[in-house]
């Protein structure tokens, strides 16, 4: 589309459209703090409601079911009432679900809010990382969206932070207080801040259409239109169905790419959500403190954060799919290592830092495996039903964690057990030989 190419590509980036990038940001992180919060809670929930370990599992496991179906099956509404509006009302359900996990009593509440955060979080996360794409100039935009998905990690991080603050004085229900009503405060923010994709107001044109542009084209720096730019007719792969996706993916030219993808995402994301559900409840099962479970969380995504900003590095310079093996079957490595070890906390948590580092930074890598793999007229169905599909793994990781604890697996075999699909998806991923 010419106009949004002149529009975002070409002239001196505008302070409007790093505000949207830092916001989709900042936004990432309220993802990963109200999802992963649940995991810095789970040893004082189970203890308070007597849940044991396959139970916890099932919390763990809802809330990605939720971020699957949000991002599957509601985000793309965003297509139809506009990327802005998606984005305020996921924070605010988000928000809400979240204050309301503050007084849940049973399991059942529990896992139904926990449901309806993940299928909030799951809409955000699609609809800010595409606005935050269409608001990024060409040469900038991979590093716009490393910069977008390393704040998931940062949340998760920071999850450890307030706990630490937080757990001693308010409980766990402090946690879903501060955590819904940050959220619900960002959902104002996003209200005021956030402008709509330009690309939306071309194609879906909706009465005020021109209004609308202009003001945006103001906050860009660039000149106003006397009328509605001429656009080309939106690509037929965007209107298709279920059935006709699936064909597409899976016809002769893409079927070994597109089998490859969905089993490396859904290995990968497996061994992640096991690591960042369970390690540290696995950590205060194992004979130490809640601290020391907190400050092993915190090295881990902290690693994570690193990782995501050497992985961009590297791509630049290296074969991409090489760099995410190399990576993610490191980190296989240094779970087996961790797994070995007898139980010095110090050298435990410099070997959760190093499995952070590689794990999430090798995992990032197939974000731009995906995009690389497809032409463009299906790049975005293919990323989309990668990842989506992909979810599933982190859906069954937990909860296989989960029954593997309550049957009398201690922290040393889940790591075992987990390197192993880790390792299998590095070596699936270097298989698809992108640059």
């Amino acid at each position: 589309m010419s106009f949004i190419t002149d529009v975002i590509d070409n002239g001196k980036i505008s302070r409007q459209q790093v505000l949207v990038v830092v916001l989709c940001m900042f936004f990432n992180m309220l993802d990963g703090f109200d999802i992963i919060a649940m995991a810095v809670v789970a040893g004082e929930v189970s203890r308070e409601m007597m849940l044991p370990a396959d139970k916890v599992g099932w919390i763990f496991s809802f809330a990605l079911v939720g971020m699957v179906a949000g991002a599957m099956l509601l985000a793309p509404i965003s297509d139809i009432v506009g990327r802005r509006k998606v984005i305020v009302v996921s924070i605010i359900v988000v928000g809400v679900s979240i204050l309301l996990t503050a007084n849940a009593t049973t399991l059942m509440e529990f896992i139904a809010l926990r449901f309806i955060s993940g299928l909030g979080a799951g809409v955000m996360l699609a609809s800010q990382a595409t606005l935050a794409a269409e608001y990024s100039p060409e040469k900038y935009r991979s590093l716009a969206v490393t910069f977008v998905t390393s704040g998931y990690a940062l949340g998760a991080m920071l999850t450890s932070v307030a706990a630490g603050l937080i757990l001693p004085d308010y409980g766990w229900r402090g946690m879903f207080w501060f955590g819904g009503a940050t959220t619900l405060a960002m959902g104002m923010v996003a209200w005021l801040l956030i402008p709509e994709s330009l690309k939306y107001l071309l194609e879906r044109r909706p009465s005020d259409a021109l209004r609308r542009i202009n003001k945006i084209l103001a906050k860009l720096n660039r000149d106003s239109l006397l009328q509605m730019p001429d656009v080309e007719p939106r690509h037929q792969n965007q209107s298709l169905g279920m059935v006709q996706v699936m064909s597409q993916l899976l016809a002769k030219e893409h079927r070994k790419v597109t089998l490859t993808l969905w089993t490396t995402f859904f290995l990968a994301f497996s061994a992640l959500y096991f690591l960042l559900s369970w390690i540290p409840m696995l950590i205060e099962e194992s004979g130490f403190s809640a601290a020391d479970a907190r400050e092993a969380f915190f090295l881990f995504n902290l690693g994570g954060v690193i990782g995501v900003w050497i992985l961009g590095i590297l791509s630049t310079r290296w074969k991409l799919t090489n760099i995410v093996f190399t990576l993610m079957f490191s980190a296989s490595v240094f779970m087996v290592i961790f797994a070995a070890m007898p139980g010095d906390i110090d050298l435990l948590l410099t070997l959760i830092f190093i499995i952070g580092l590689l794990q999430q930074g090798g995992f990032t890598g197939l974000y731009a495996a995906a995009a690389k793999a497809y032409p463009t007229s299906m790049r975005s169905t293919g990323i989309g039903w990668s990842i989506g599909l992909g979810r599933f793994g982190a859906v069954a990781g937990p909860a296989v964690a989960g029954y593997l604890i309550a049957g009398g697996l201690d922290m040393a075999a889940n790591f075992y057990i987990f390197a192993v699909p880790l390792a299998i998806s590095a070596i699936i991923a270097y298989r698809l030989h992108l640059r």
